[in-house]
C-alpha cells in the first residue's frame, strides 16, 4: 500500500544502470552543485511533511506501507521515465531530511532518488519507541527487509547504488553483502566497511585455552580519568530520557552534537588508533569516550557553540534545526538507540554468523570526513576495508568535513558520488 502526497506520478523505473545513462546527467549534476549555497525555498514545498520552507520543490514525501512499518520517504527524480534506483540511508540522530542537498542533484543526474526516514525514525514513527518495545525488528538483517521491501514497492527489482551514513552504512554494507543482485554498488559514509565476524578455521583442532577477551569498559572505567564508551551508554535504558529530557532541551542537544563531531569544532584532529586499549580510545573526544559519570546531555551541554558559531554555520541553519528538533522532540530518541542496543546484544548477532567470510563483492566506495573520528574510531577497520570489499573503487576524506559529511561538504560529496555511479555503471 502506498500513501502519497502531492506531486507527480511514481517512477516505475526497474532497469540496470549504465556509464552512458551516467554521463548524460553527470552535467546536470555538475551544474546542479555549482550553485549550490546556503537555501530557503523561494516557494513554500507543500509536497514534502517536514521542511516546507527549506526542501525545494521537486522534492515530495510518500508513506510506503512495508515490513510492518508505514515508511516516510523523501523522493526526487519520481517522473513516469524507467529511472534507475538510489538509495540514501541516514544515520543517529538524523532523518530522511540529512540528505537534502543530495536529492535533486542525483535526481537531475537521470535516478529515481529515495531517502527514507528508517525504522525508529521521524514520519516512520507514529508512538513514539519505548524501551521494553521488541527489539527484534531493528536487527540487521530485519533492517535490510525494509530497504529491500521499499525498493520492491517503488517498482525497483535493483538498486543502483545504496549509501548509507553512520549507521545507515552497516545496513547499507549488509544489504550489498547478503543481496548483492538487488544491490549494484554501495557507498559507506563515515562508517568504514567492515569484516563479517569470523568462525575461526581449525578451531577443533586448537587445543589450547582461548585468550581472554579485553572487557574494554572495565578497563575504560579503570583509567585514572575514569571513561566510558558511548555505544555502550546508548544502548543502556536511561539513554533515551537523558537526550529527550535533556536539562537544555532538544534543540540544543542536537544543535551542540552535530556542532561537536563536525569540522567546525577544531579539537577534532583524528589520528588511526592502535589498538582496541583503553589508553588508546581514550585519545577521542568525549562524545565517543564519554567521562563515566555523565550522559550523553550532560556532555553535549559543556559543547555548546556560542551564538557566533551559530549564525555562522551555513551547512546547518536555524530553518534546518527545527526540522531535526521538531521531529525528535515529537518522537523521542529511542527508535535510533535501538540500534545501538543490536550491536551491543550478543543474541542478535548470532545470526550474521552464518555470513562467516563473505565479501562485498559489488563496486564499493568509501569516504569520510577528514576531521571525523569515526574514520578510525573501530582500530585497523578503515586500513582494513579492501578484506572486506573486492572492489573498492574509492577512499575519499573530504577536506573541511566533520562527521556530518553529506550536509557540510554537499559539493564534494555529489561530486564523488557521481563519479562513483559512473565508474560502478561501467
Amino acid at each position: 500500500m502506498q500513501r502519497r502526497y502531492p506531486g507527480k506520478a511514481m517512477s516505475t523505473g526497474q532497469g540496470s544502470f549504465s556509464r552512458r545513462h551516467i554521463l548524460q546527467g553527470a552535467g546536470a549534476l555538475l551544474a546542479y552543485t555549482a550553485a549550490l549555497a546556503p537555501r530557503a525555498t523561494a516557494a513554500a514545498n507543500q509536497a514534502v511533511v517536514y521542511g516546507q520552507n527549506t526542501l525545494p520543490i521537486g522534492i515530495r514525501s510518500r508513506h510506503v506501507d512495508v515490513n510492518g512499518v508505514s515508511h516516510h520517504i523523501l523522493e526526487a527524480g519520481f517522473d513516469a521515465s524507467r529511472k534507475p534506483c538510489v538509495m540514501l540511508l541516514h544515520g543517529f540522530p538524523e532523518l530522511a531530511y540529512t540528505w537534502r542537498n543530495q536529492l535533486l542533484p542525483l535526481a537531475q543526474a537521470g535516478f529515481h532518488v529515495v531517502a527514507p526516514d528508517l525504522r525508529g525514525y521521524g514520519r516512520s514513527v507514529t508512538t513514539p519507541v519505548a524501551y521494553g518495545d521488541d527489539l527484534l525488528p531493528y536487527s540487521v538483517l530485519n533492517r535490510v527487509s525494509d530497504v529491500l521491501g521499499l525498493a520492491r514497492a517503488l517498482g525497483h527489482e535493483k538498486v543502483a547504488a545504496v549509501v548509507g551514513h553512520d549507521w545507515g552504512a552497516p545496513t547499507a554494507q549488509w544489504c550489498a553483502r547478503v543481496r548483492p543482485d538487488v544491490f549494484q554498488s554501495v557507498v559507506s559514509v563515515s562508517t568504514p566497511f567492515l569484516r563479517v565476524p569470523t568462525t575461526p578455521l581449525g578451531s577443533a583442532e586448537n587445543h589450547k585455552a582461548p585468550r581472554n577477551g579485553v572487557d574494554i569498559h572495565k578497563e575504560l572505567a579503570a583509567l585514572p580519568r575514569p571513561r566510558k564508551h558511548y555505544s555502550a551508554y546508548s544502548a543502556t535504558a536511561g539513554a533515551n530520557e537523558d537526550m529527550w529530557h535533556a536539562a537544555q532541551g532538544v534543540r540544543d542537544l542536537l544543535r551542540a552534537m552535530y556542532h561537536f563531531k563536525s569540522a567546525d569544532w577544531k579539537g577534532n584532529k583524528p589520528v588511526p588508533l592502535k589498538s582496541w586499549t583503553a589508553a588508546e580510545l581514550a585519545r577521542m573526544p568525549t562524545y565517543y569516550i564519554m567521562e563515566l559519570e555523565q550522559g550523553i546531555a550532560q556532555t553535549m551541554a559543556a559543547a555548546m557553540p556560542s551564538k557566533a558559531q551559530i549564525a555562522q554555520c551555513q551547512w546547518l541553519t536555524e530553518a534546518d534545526m527545527n526540522v531535526y528538533s521538531t521531529e525528535f522532540v515529537r518522537t523521542g530518541f529511542q527508535g535510533g538507540l535501538n540500534y545501538y542496543r543490536v550491536s551491543e546484544d550478543p543474541r542478535l548477532g548470532t545470526e550474521l554468523s552464518v555470513f562467516t567470510g563473505r565479501t562485498i563483492d559489488v563496486p564499493a566506495c568509501y569516504m569520510g570526513g577528514d576531521s571525523e573520528w569515526a574514520v578510525y574510531q573501530t582500530p585497523g577497520a578503515f586500513e582494513a576495508m579492501h578484506q572486506a570489499c573486492t572492489r573498492l573503487l574509492g577512499i575519499h576524506l573530504v577536506p573541511h568535513a566533520g562527521h556530518s559529511v553529506p550536509e557540510e561538504q554537499p559539493r564534494q560529496v555529489n561530486s564523488i558520488l557521481i563519479e562513483f555511479l559512473r565508474q560502478a555503471g561501467g
